[in-house]
């Protein structure tokens, strides 16, 4: 007979205790260790494991190998992200905020290969809810089979019935084993299912895409182990109050991790973002002052975003700053770097600041585009639209060189700028002749105070 024993185990790191503690001794997490009882099927005394279920040592040379056969999603953006298409025998989990796009995208992928045989198990809709959606999308297939389940012994009984190509399970805080005596969407229950699941996953060849949930710190609901054993870890950002969204990898065994995919929420769904540069700067014909235009990347994809800025004199005793998909504190040293490196009396005024298009930026080479935004609304000086700014601002004042400045570069001139302001120190190895835009090498800021508002 199973032996039972209570255990408390860690919601965010997934420790066991023997006892309830306050804090988890190996996260430091307040308030996570919940109480779970876990069977155990006792072992017989002298039983050996035997040899023909054991792996034997090979080396090297014997490890035959071959590459891995990949589905096309018919989206690029997705593709882009896993790294060229789904891998067959690829455990792949996407997570994101509440009705940000996960099961949006992950129907429309079910519904968009047609050349294989897809089974998309739902946990949290009905298949009424599914069809309402699918017909929204305006897509529809045949050989797309969906499942209202929540047990997965009920889901690998089907898959070996319908045998798949694809699997979509949403979401696997849904799923729960027979085999485990654990709440829904537990600890043990989730590293359970995804482990089983993965074992199916490379036994039958067969892709499988996870939806999980985000806790409130933002990230994965569940063990931190449930992002070890996936082979893909996908987030799905975006600010529900704009239209854009990024899909972001954080882990590919079969890819770059540097990739992102840019989706725009339509009434037809998530349709592919292909240049988002000609999306993110407005085509502002009126001379506006506060506007500058800078070249960030994420990841290896560099793409031209609009930042805006308002100063104004102080109402109040206090000047505010505030900063819209950009780091408060780093806009709080630009102006102290302003204030003291290059004489602009700022600290009397109030500086509001916007990345357009909801997105967040994190590279350090927007820096300048955040300057020259600032000066150009306090000098209420209009910057040429056609003007293009790439570099990162020192505690000194002096603008310091950024990565990859030659994609930065060829994607101003594809979109047809006619000048880019970069450091002087980071010159080396650019041929100033292959390039139709013109290249402003600057060294200080105030140096490119004169080129831009002389």
């Amino acid at each position: 007979m199973a032996k039972a024993r209570t255990v408390f185990i860690c919601q965010n790191c997934g420790a066991e205790s023997a006892k309830w503690l306050g804090k988890c001794l190996l996260c430091n997490e307040w308030n996570t260790l919940v109480e779970e009882v876990i069977k155990k099927e006792p072992a017989s005394k002298g039983a050996l494991v035997s040899s023909s279920q054991t792996s034997k040592p090979i080396t090297l040379e014997q490890i035959t190998f071959t590459h891995g056969e990949r589905m096309d999603t018919f989206y690029q953006e997705f593709n882009r992200v896993l790294g060229g298409g789904l891998v067959k025998g690829s455990l792949v989990l996407v997570g994101g905020e509440p009705g940000i796009g996960k099961s949006t995208l992950a129907l429309q992928t079910a519904l968009s290969l047609k050349n294989f045989k897809t089974l998309y198990a739902s946990g949290e809709e009905s298949l009424q809810q599914i069809k309402m959606r699918a017909e929204r999308l305006n897509l529809k297939s045949s050989n797309c089979f969906f499942i209202n389940e929540t047990s997965l012994e009920s889901i690998l009984n089907e898959s070996d019935a319908l045998k798949p190509d694809l699997i979509i399970i949403d979401s696997i805080q849904t799923v729960s084993s027979d085999m485990i005596d654990a709440s829904v969407g537990s600890v043990s229950q989730v590293r359970e299912c995804t482990s089983t699941l993965l074992r199916f996953a490379k036994k039958t060849h067969t892709a499988i895409i996870l939806i999980g949930h985000i806790n409130k710190e933002g990230n994965l609901a569940g063990p931190k182990t449930l992002e070890h054993i996936v082979d893909v870890v996908l987030q799905f950002e975006g600010d529900h109050n704009h239209s854009y969204r990024i899909l972001r990898s954080q882990k590919n065994r079969f890819g770059s991790t540097s990739e992102i995919g840019i989706f725009e929420m339509q009434s037809v769904g998530l349709v592919e973002v292909a240049n988002p540069s000609e999306i993110l700067i407005s085509p502002n014909e009126e001379k506006l002052s506060g506007i500058s235009i800078g070249v960030t990347m994420d990841g290896i994809r560099p793409f031209l975003i609009e930042v805006q800025s308002l100063v104004s004199t102080a109402a109040y005793g206090t000047p505010q700053r505030s900063a819209t998909g950009f780091d408060t504190r780093r806009l709080n040293m630009l102006l102290a770097v302003l204030e003291k490196r290059a004489g602009f009396r700022l600290i009397s005024k109030d500086v509001f600041l916007n990345i357009t298009g909801g997105i967040r930026i994190d590279d350090p080479a927007i820096d300048l585009a955040v300057v020259t935004a600032i000066l150009s609304s306090n000098f209420d000086n209009y910057i040429n639209h056609q003007y293009c700014v790439c570099g990162e601002v020192g505690l000194s004042g002096e603008i310091r060189p950024v990565n990859r400045i030659e994609q930065r570069i060829r994607e101003a001139e594809k979109l047809g700028f006619k000048k880019i302001f970069i450091s002087k120190a980071g010159l080396k190895n650019i041929t100033f002749e292959k390039y139709q835009i013109e290249i402003c090498p600057i060294g200080k800021i105030e140096h490119l105070v004169k080129a831009l508002f002389s």
